[in-house]
């Protein structure tokens, strides 16, 4: 039987167990796939610890690549051997597992396994933050929150593509050096500056069009600071633990600003907007435009150990595990 990293009870990294799991043949717009490689990504740690609720046991990871062993009756379009990738659902960290066909997209030439799976949720959270909830604008000042982790590298290199002056936020001095390299025209280093005062510094005090944040609790707050009047705080992850509630007449006190929690799910749920988000991410990747740096990889029967080197911010770029 293949094997797994399952989760028997929320909690720590400690609960993560590589066990045997057991194969089952792919039914009706299902296909059997091989990983060669999965992607880590801090919402791993969310249904870990119980943030994001999850029946148990449950085997956890969201994206990853590998080839097509055998396709379920009325799947169309793909045949044992094709090389694959994916985003969703939950399940991927694993062997071989089960997919739906119609989340499943091909992979380029051009592109290898090991990028594939560190790009698939990253990479098209990247793409529906720049391109579909604030469509970014050449000369547009935007700020990103931890600038150096796996969305942030991504989508700083992409909004620097675009033509938009990028203001990055990082916890290090090596972490500046990797924002930097990815095309931030600004780095604030958070843990020696103020970075509201240094974005009103860099703005004039006019303040940025568009946040996005996926740290959380420690930054909304000043987040929400940052934006110009009709601002967008754009709040999709929550590394440092939820958003507390709060009076939403903040936001019109502020500036009347707007706010959304955003998720990739909800805009990859047609089968065409997920091809659409996989095909221009795949060709901005291919023609060198977003370089993608895979700075760790594990084991994936050290899974435990990746989760806590993430959640100690011990890693930066992607991380990817392979089987």
């Amino acid at each position: 039987m293949p094997n797994a990293i399952r989760l028997d009870k929320i909690g720590g990294p400690e609960n993560l167990k590589w066990v045997e799991v057991p194969l089952a043949s792919p039914g009706p717009g299902e296909v059997l796939v091989r990983n060669t490689a999965v992607g880590l990504n801090y919402i791993d740690t969310y249904f870990r610890s119980g943030l994001y609720p999850t029946p148990l046991p449950a085997i956890l990871g969201m994206e990853g690549a590998g080839r097509v062993e055998k396709i379920g009756p009325g799947v169309e379009g793909l045949k044992p051997g094709d090389r694959v990738a994916y985003a969703s659902p939950i399940g991927a960290y694993c062997e071989v597992l089960l997919r739906p066909a119609d989340r499943l997209v091909k992979i380029p030439d051009a592109i290898d396994d090991k990028t594939a799976a560190a790009i698939m949720l990253k990479g098209m959270t990247a793409w529906y933050l720049l391109r579909r909830t604030f469509p970014v604008k050449p000369g547009q000042r935007i700020l990103m929150h931890a600038a150096a982790g796996g969305v942030g590298l991504i989508l700083c290199q992409w909004a620097a593509k675009i033509g938009a002056e990028v203001i990055g936020v990082v916890g290090s001095e090596e972490k500046a050096g990797l924002a930097r390299k990815a095309g931030c025209a600004h780095v604030i280093i958070s843990s020696r500056e103020n970075f509201v005062e240094r974005v009103r510094e860099i703005t004039k005090g006019e303040g940025v069009p568009v946040v996005y944040d996926g740290v959380g609790k420690e930054t909304f707050s000043g987040s929400l600071d940052c934006l110009s009047v009709r601002g967008l705080m754009v709040s999709f992850g929550n590394a440092s633990g939820p958003v507390p509630p709060f009076d939403i007449g903040v936001l019109g006190q502020k500036g009347s600003l707007f706010l959304t929690r955003a998720s990739l799910a909800h805009y990859t749920s047609r089968r065409e907007d997920l091809l659409e988000a996989a095909r221009d991410l795949f060709s901005v990747v291919a023609d060198g435009g977003v370089k993608i740096f895979i700075n760790q990889t594990y084991p994936l029967r050290e899974a435990a150990k990746a989760h806590q080197d993430l959640e100690d911010r011990k890693t930066t770029g992607s991380t990817v595990l392979l089987p």
